[in-house]
């Protein structure tokens, strides 16, 4: 890694001190496989974590699962998040399992408490211990098992690398962010499946590609465009309360599809005539370096960069989202103590 990939993103002042700065880097590539902006080095390698969620999502509607077990649109954008444990994320799940015939037993993604404090407070209270279902990859590892099952693949072992799931999972990422196969570092997830680490320029196109499958093979564009408008359509599922990824695409109401990924990486599709008439999609892709554990950075950096890119938020835009744009330091008191402040501009290239 060089001093390059990584510049000064977001600070966070105390008083009239900057005491922290979180780093990153960004790349903003268009359908047409056009680096737009960029910041810090575009072709720096990370792994998307969490944001592949809406590829690993293709294969299941390619492979005719979708149909088959007649998923609605709340339920694919369940296979495509990162989701709170809530009891709705629970039900949809449950709801999801049953009619696939498949069992709890058969997730291998493990346990965590609810990633929503009010529902794990309510757990702990009523003497409920955690379950897979409620893990916040439970929804991407039902999508997996649904393609192992109207594929007629074991389901065993799915999460392995090797296994056809995991396979067709890669070979569509690669596809979508034109980046070969051999050429994908491989390592394993939080939920043990494979996670892929590509230059952040690659992950921006699959997000543009996503946002406007122009050019795609019919079944692609049209899984693709399934896929972006059952994520947009319920942001909660994708999320849920106080999440950015939910928040933003309430806020944009169709417009911007985004999902964020474990130790600092956020993707987002902004899809076409968004930017201005006849424009075409436009991938996102952020890495903060420091993992930006507590979500300082992400929420922050990703608003600043819509707003160098030319969207101007709209007053309920603006209510949605401030508590994630520029938000106050606050002590323990809830007494303002210092700023985020956004600390980049964006280079940019052929963006008009």
């Amino acid at each position: 890694m060089t001093g390059t990939q990584y510049q000064p993103l977001v600070e966070l002042t105390r008083g009239k001190i900057t005491e922290s700065v979180h780093y990153g880097a960004i790349a903003v590539v268009d359908s047409n496989n056009d680096l737009l902006a960029s910041f810090g080095d575009p072709e720096m390698v990370a792994f998307l974590r969490s944001s592949a969620k809406p590829f690993q999502a293709i294969p299941v509607f390619e492979y005719g699962a979708i149909d088959e077990y007649g998923f609605t649109d709340k339920e694919i954008a369940l296979i495509c998040s990162s989701h709170s444990g809530t009891d709705e994320h629970l039900a949809t799940i449950t709801g999801l399992q049953d009619k696939t015939g498949l069992l709890e037993e058969n997730l291998m993604c493990g346990t965590h408490p609810p990633m929503d404090k009010q529902t794990e407070t309510a757990m702990l209270l009523r003497g409920e211990e955690p379950t897979q279902r409620r893990h916040n990859c439970s929804g991407k590892h039902t999508g997996m098992l649904a393609q192992a099952k109207i594929r007629r693949v074991p389901l065993e072992n799915y999460i392995n690398l090797h296994h056809p799931v995991q396979q067709a999972d890669l070979k569509v990422f690669s596809e979508m962010c034109d980046v070969a196969m051999d050429q994908i570092e491989i390592g394993i997830d939080g939920c043990s499946v494979p996670v892929y680490a590509i230059p952040l320029r690659n992950a921006a196109l699959g997000f543009a590609r996503l946002a406007d499958p122009v050019g795609l093979p019919v079944k692609r564009a049209a899984a693709c465009q399934r896929i972006t408008k059952a994520m947009t359509a319920y942001p909660f599922m994708v999320a849920g309360p106080d999440r950015f990824d939910t928040a933003l695409m309430e806020a944009f109401e169709g417009k911007i599809v985004t999902k964020t990924g474990a130790e600092g990486f956020q993707a987002i599709g902004i899809l076409p005539g968004v930017l201005s008439p006849g424009s075409p999609g436009v991938g996102i892709a952020i890495k903060i370096s420091d993992g930006d554990l507590k979500d300082r950075a992400r929420p922050t950096a990703s608003l600043e960069v819509l707003r160098q890119l030319g969207i101007n938020f709209t007053a309920r835009q603006k209510e949605i989202l401030e508590k994630f744009d520029c938000p106050p330091v606050k002590n323990w008191r809830k007494i303002v103590v210092g700023e985020t402040h956004p600390f980049f501009t964006l280079q940019k290239t052929s963006l008009g």
